[in-house]
């Protein structure tokens, strides 16, 4: 049996899902108020899917392996373009530089996600706001990869599996979960930022930005 709509979804969620979205839609609407309608809606959707874990693990494993991927992807793209900037400045020229490369979710709603609609989208860019939402306002990871400041930093130490053990999976079941090497980066979505695991756990496509900075 896979996860259902009745599963994640009741006229609560979607009273308050259309007060994120109306506030989204109007800025003028933004308060002090915004983290708690997320966090309600969050606590209500982990509290009804997570009574059922079994159902999630394998777009749990998915997702996980999916952003893994991404992540290292951004970390192998971030370190080239670095190595590039370091041969071509001159030490002389007393310029300071940095880089940082950032995670975000693909702009569009996840496909997979059992809940689909017209309205889907603009929810998911609702969530995404990094002013409604705004420990997700520099991506996935709560602290970016910046250059030169990681560039000690294997990739192992950036999605924190060089600790014992290498599994960040505080706050589901210990059991179902022991054995499935969540990183760090799932860890931040599932604990600190105000994302539904529903929300993320269908996720297959990413985006990174990376940014450089040079000053003398």
């Amino acid at each position: 049996m896979g996860l259902t709509y009745q599963n994640i979804s009741d006229y609560s969620i979607e009273a308050i899902e259309r007060e994120i979205v109306q506030r989204y839609n109007d800025y003028r609407c933004y308060g002090s108020d915004d983290d708690v309608l997320l966090s309600l809606r969050k606590h209500i959707i982990n509290k009804k899917v997570l009574a059922n874990q079994e159902e999630l693990l394998p777009d749990i494993i998915s997702f996980n392996d999916a952003l893994r991927e991404a992540l290292h992807e951004m970390y192998e793209r971030a370190h080239r373009i670095w190595d590039k900037m370091i041969q071509n400045i001159d030490e002389t020229d007393g310029e300071e530089m940095e880089l940082t490369a950032k995670c975000y979710f693909d702009f569009n709603y996840p496909k997979l996600h059992p809940i689909q609609g017209k309205d889907r989208q603009e929810l998911w860019h609702a969530l995404c706001d990094g002013d409604l939402n705004p420990m997700y306002a520099d991506g996935i990871s709560i602290l970016t990869l910046t250059f030169p400041r990681d560039e000690g930093y294997t990739f192992d130490s950036f999605i924190g599996m060089d600790c014992p053990p290498p599994n960040w999976n505080e706050g589901l079941d210990p059991v179902l979960t022991k054995d499935l090497h969540l990183i760090s980066q799932f860890h931040n979505l599932f604990q600190h930022m105000e994302f539904a695991i529903t929300d993320f756990i269908y996720v297959r496509k990413f985006r990174t930005e990376i940014n450089i900075e040079i000053s003398k």
